[in-house]
């Protein structure tokens, strides 16, 4: 049988300060009435109903993926007591999901994308499970790239080779790239045969523990020592702590030898700064995504607006800017710099006294 994970432990530290230390950005509507994580659960349809996502969240968060996902079972979510990166998040699922179904195919999935093709989306997805199914490879979704981005990694592939003959084809793996410079993802585009990395996943349960035992021994002894039918809250603690933080891509997929990516275009974004978000608004005649009332514009344009809509706010002659007021804080930033808000968070840890703002 086919399960979601969901990976929701993310701290979201680009979105402040709607993205607080207590709900970050996957718990947040920043799209409609539904939070990201939800919308991430919802887009999987019948292909796999919400009773059969599991979801691997930060241990403080675990209250509101049962507020916000009330269908999944306590037993299917996994509250991280430590940040460890994603291999020992997906590592955990596999093991759980495994005592659960001997036979479980996972999908992975970052629970804060946004995907505009959901119908293609689950064709995609369709053609990857029967793909790591039947042949017991690791999947991967790559995305067909339509610029020279610099802020995704890479994946070259072999386009001439395919074993697959279902209506989404998977190619085998030639090797991954971390986040280039321009004149490098220039020039992948220039070859071709390069997708961008979207971090979603497709494997069989096994697969990827065997992955495990093979390329990430200190994971997998860690994950040995759970010898019961049913795992119990400290032996998560412990196999959280005692694990090194390292991701699925650099642990495994970059190790692995039975690696194959599906090519696919259905519209996703990993929505990973404002200007994502302003990107994917609504807009008006002068370029302006406003998301509340109380909003007065004068000779401002290509700017992105979101409010609290407790105080009147106005811009006058300004251009390309986010103003994100709550109560916790007010960001006023050039669309073009919004990556540096993870930044601005840094600093206030530091600070005495800016926890209170986070």
């Amino acid at each position: 049988m086919t399960y979601g994970v969901i990976m929701a432990g993310g701290q979201g530290t680009r979105f402040w300060p709607r993205s607080l230390a207590n709900r970050p950005k996957q718990f947040l509507k920043l799209f409609g009435d539904r939070t990201m994580i939800q919308m991430t659960v919802d887009r999987l349809g019948q292909l796999i109903p919400e009773e059969r996502c599991m979801v691997v969240t930060n241990v403080d968060y675990t209250g509101l993926v049962r507020d916000q996902l009330p269908g999944i079972k306590d037993d299917f979510i996994i509250g991280e007591p430590v940040a460890r990166n994603t291999a020992p998040c997906i590592a955990s699922a596999a093991a759980l999901l495994q005592r659960h179904d001997p036979d479980a195919v996972m999908v992975v999935l970052p629970a804060d994308h946004r995907i505009a093709d959901e119908e293609t989306f689950r064709s995609v997805l369709a053609s990857a499970i029967s793909t790591a199914n039947e042949e017991k490879t690791l999947v991967t979704i790559g995305i067909e790239p339509d610029r020279p981005e610099t802020g995704y990694g890479y994946i070259r592939y072999n386009q001439e080779k395919s074993r697959s003959r279902k209506e989404h084809s998977a190619f085998p793996v030639l090797g991954f790239t971390e986040k280039p410079d321009r004149e490098k993802a220039i020039s992948f585009l220039d070859q071709g045969g390069y997708l961008w990395n979207s971090g979603m996943f497709v494997w069989r349960a096994d697969s990827i523990l065997e992955a495990f035992r093979k390329h990430q021994p200190e994971i997998w002894s860690e994950l040995e020592k759970w010898t019961g039918e049913s795992v119990t809250r400290s032996e998560i603690d412990r196999f959280y702590q005692n694990c090194p933080s390292v991701s699925v891509d650099y642990g495994i997929m970059e190790q692995a030898d039975n690696v194959q990516v599906l090519p696919a275009e259905f519209g996703w974004n990993d929505v990973g700064s404002w200007r994502a978000v302003y990107d994917l608004a609504e807009k008006d005649a002068d370029g302006n995504a406003v998301m509340n009332t109380n909003v007065t514009i004068q000779e401002s344009q290509n700017s992105y607006i979101s409010t609290t809509g407790k105080r009147h706010v106005a811009l006058v002659g300004v251009e390309n800017v986010a103003v994100v007021e709550t109560e916790k804080g007010l960001l006023i930033c050039d669309l073009d710099r919004v990556q540096e808000v993870k930044e601005v968070v840094e600093r206030l840890r530091r600070e005495e006294g800016g926890d209170e703002w986070l």
